[in-house]
């Protein structure tokens, strides 16, 4: 994901103010529970982005894929302390759902904050990137109650830079 010309000052400022917390207290880094979530197409489908086919003559190559094939969206936590998590995105039926606003909100009303309720939460921020199913007004509003200013997301106390996969564990670490 190419970041844009404007993402560079917003990723600065998160750093500096990381640099800071740091400065305070040097393991800040190890009390940050970073989030996301990652697909999983069920057929065996691995989204090879970056794989490309070099040839003099043209190969012929390409792989046929259906237009919706079937994917679990799992959710994690992540932080020096270890893992929350994983949550599977289910209905009631148990079938396998996108994640929306609602989903999402549900998620952290009745599994992540329990869960958190298992750890000593006092010195815990939270991270989350700006999708739009985590920012929702009511699910931003829910995760200021339970953490006040610990809140690291588009909409918190603490803005999370547009398009930084880069900077959360999640995604160079657990789902590589």
């Amino acid at each position: 994901m190419a970041i844009h010309q404007n993402d560079h000052q917003a990723r600065r400022r998160f750093v500096e103010w990381a640099q800071n917390e740091i400065a305070v207290v040097p393991d800040f880094h190890k009390r940050i529970l970073f989030s996301d979530e990652a697909h999983f197409w069920l057929n065996g489908y691995v989204n090879k982005q970056n794989c490309r086919i070099w040839s003099e003559a043209n190969p012929q190559v390409y792989v046929e894929t259906p237009l919706h094939p079937e994917k679990l969206t799992v959710w994690c936590a992540l932080w020096a302390g270890g893992i929350i998590g994983p949550y599977f995105f289910k209905n009631d039926e148990g079938h396998n759902v996108t994640v929306n606003g609602d989903r999402y909100r549900a998620m952290i009303t009745n599994f992540f904050i329990p869960e958190l309720n298992n750890h000593d939460v006092q010195e815990l921020w939270f991270q989350q990137d700006g999708a739009t199913c985590h920012t929702a007004r009511a699910t931003i509003n829910l995760l200021k109650d339970t953490l006040g200013d610990r809140l690291i997301s588009r909409f918190g106390p603490v803005n999370w830079p547009p398009r930084s996969c880069d900077l959360t564990p999640l995604d160079y670490f657990l789902w590589g």
